[in-house]
């Protein structure tokens, strides 16, 4: 079969199984199988797959009909113009996590340190958030940890790719418990903010086949925030920020439980949409 006509007829497959954006995968998962970049397809329509080609495309548009991401098939995904390893047991990167890195980025800028800084990334997963960070500041060195252990073996692996490796320590922790009686200037986390009574809500791939416990917090996705918040007001030095990624819906419910903080602010994404919330603790 010619490359064009692989594409279209997987194309055809991903519209009758409502796979998203059905051409681009199509094409992303021919690239993959050919190593190839996309202008390669363009080029060399006319191009016959071998054999095993052929079967191996089969093979992985099968996986994607089925719900199974593109970035768990070819395990990359781009973030923050840094290419990440991903398995299913991380959280695929994801854009609006971007707003996070330009949050802390941001706060940066007016913030002054007493001694060496010091910044945590809890429950990192793929380590994009920590390790995007990292690449922003280099004279910085960053915590991060994650419950999961499966998750910080991707981490360490991205942090070596990246060449991170010395600038960001990992450990295994379950929130902050691994880190008693240390201070730190930020804390930072995008949790899992999904609520249980809401997973029929959420899309298949993510329902499906991502890490629940990087998706889902609880029944109505607050379980994390609960914990988190008050470790990170212990762990915080004064004047230190909390900058988390939030839910859609969960912007209030969040604010709520920010006693003790001040100078709450939203950073809303090109839509509007409410993607992360810092909090100041007071002085």
């Amino acid at each position: 079969m010619q490359l064009k006509q692989a594409v279209d007829a997987a194309y055809q497959h991903f519209l009758d199984h409502d796979v998203p954006s059905p051409r681009l995968n199509a094409e992303l998962l021919l690239m993959f199988v050919l190593g190839r970049a996309r202008a390669y397809l363009y080029t060399y329509p006319e191009c016959e797959l071998t054999p095993q080609e052929q079967s191996r495309y089969d093979e992985v548009v099968r996986a994607r009909a089925r719900g199974c991401p593109t970035q768990y098939i070819t395990g990359h995904q781009e973030f923050w113009g840094l290419d990440f390893i991903v398995s299913p047991a991380v959280l695929i990167p994801r854009p609006e996590t971007e707003h996070v890195i330009e949050t802390v980025l941001e706060l940066l800028k007016q913030y002054e340190p007493h001694g060496r800084l010091r910044m945590i990334d809890i429950g990192t997963g793929s380590g994009c958030i920590a390790l995007a960070v990292a690449s922003e500041l280099p004279q910085l060195e960053i915590d991060a940890c994650d419950i999961s252990e499966h998750a910080l073996e991707v981490a360490c692996a991205n942090a070596v790719r990246l060449g991170l490796e010395k600038r960001v320590q990992f450990r295994h922790s379950d929130l902050l418990s691994a880190y008693p009686g240390e201070q730190f200037d930020f804390v930072i986390s995008n949790p899992p903010y999904v609520g249980e009574s809401e997973a029929d809500k959420v899309q298949k791939q993510v329902r499906e086949f991502e890490p629940k416990t990087a998706v889902f917090s609880g029944w109505e996705g607050m379980e994390i925030y609960k914990r988190l918040i008050p470790q990170a007001q212990a762990a915080l030095k004064r004047g230190g920020w909390l900058v988390m990624e939030i839910g859609y819906s969960t912007e209030e419910k969040v604010r709520n439980l920010l006693t003790g903080f001040s100078d709450v602010q939203t950073t809303t994404d090109l839509q509007g949409i409410p993607r992360v919330v810092a909090a100041r603790l007071s002085n």
